[in-house]
């Protein structure tokens, strides 16, 4: 009988341990995947185009990036408390103009220039809270609703016009304000690489080692239960919407610095691309939940995959298709890990 026991015993381990042994391939790829596919990528875009490797190009993965992340930086914050932020996009482009008329219509200098957008995305994240905190307007709608307002408000202000140095005003003058040559370093080399960089360690130093950060993390876990250990939960969430309408705002500055013009909609094309990066980095080395890290790594994806394209000539109105595969693969990884934890 013993003997029987223990033959069971050993079998029902082996039978664990083969069990485990397809889970543990799993874990590895929902890991370390992302990064493989950036590896992996990296080779055949090399193999194809050994320019794709020069540091010139490099470079310029990472200034191409770099909206595109401080902008996801924010959806990421919006994430870690189970929200989620739409209305970044069309922040983006209402600070983009905002900052360039202070320059060009008032003659303002950069410090009014910057507060003025600022206090811009200030609004817009307190009427995203008014709707979801107070009016318990789910998340998504809410943001969805904000993004056509600020649409229309952006459109408004500038009356569907681009706001550039030397434009034409509607009384037939010239606008006479210049824009400032310190503003105009944000968008460039190297300034605009350090300025994302330096979001991407704030952000997730402070959502990793601080006690908000951790607060905002366990109300993205469980409400309810967060609410119960005495968070000021609402509070948080309000904090969470205005710094993502912050970061937005950044984002839609240095856009601006960029390409010294405020186009109509400038932001709206780099929502999808903050959003795709923000879940992305979600399994980005087994974090599981939102982190400015793996939404670099996320955007660093989605960069050289862009950048590899063009390269290959591969028409524009493609990538999308590539990039929404690489979302929708990202996404079954993350959930179905979720799913069968």
């Amino acid at each position: 009988m013993q003997q029987k026991k223990k033959s069971c015993t050993t079998q029902q381990e082996e039978t664990s341990v083969s069990q485990k042994k397809p889970f543990q391939l799993f874990d590895f790829f929902y890991k370390y995947g992302t990064i493989l596919t950036i590896i992996v990528l990296i080779a055949v875009f090399t193999a194809l185009n050994p320019a794709f490797i020069s540091s010139d190009n490099l470079l310029n993965i990472l200034r191409s990036i770099s909206i595109v992340t401080i902008i996801a930086v924010g959806v990421t914050v919006s994430l870690a408390v189970n929200g989620f932020d739409l209305s970044v996009g069309s922040s983006a482009s209402l600070a983009s103009a905002i900052v360039i008329s202070m320059f060009v219509w008032f003659s303002q200098n950069l410090a009014v220039a910057l507060l003025a957008a600022f206090l811009g995305a200030i609004v817009i994240g307190l009427l995203n809270s008014i709707m979801i905190v107070k009016l318990k307007i789910p998340d998504m709608l809410a943001t969805l609703a904000m993004m056509f307002i600020i649409q229309g408000v952006a459109l408004t202000y500038t009356k569907g016009a681009t706001i550039s140095e030397n434009m034409v005003m509607a009384d037939g003058s010239y606008a006479e304000g210049t824009i400032s040559p310190l503003f105009a370093k944000f968008g460039q080399l190297p300034w605009i690489i350090v300025i994302m960089l330096a979001v991407v360690l704030i952000a997730q130093g402070f959502l990793s080692l601080t006690k908000h950060g951790r607060f905002m993390y366990m109300i993205g876990g469980n409400q309810e239960a967060a609410r119960l250990s005495g968070i000021p939960v609402n509070r948080y969430k309000v904090a969470a919407y205005l710094l993502s309408a912050l970061l937005a705002a950044l984002g839609g500055i240095v856009l601006a610095s960029r390409v010294m013009t405020a186009e109509i909609n400038a932001g709206g094309p780099y929502l999808m691309d903050a959003v795709a990066a923000a879940f992305i980095g979600l399994s980005v080395l087994g974090a599981g939940k939102p982190n400015a890290l793996g939404t670099f790594v996320g955007a660093v994806l989605i960069g050289i995959l862009q950048n590899g394209l063009v390269m290959m000539s591969v028409p524009y109105y493609a990538m999308d298709i590539v990039k929404g595969s690489v979302l929708a693969f990202a996404l079954a990884l993350t959930y179905y890990k979720q799913t069968h934890s």
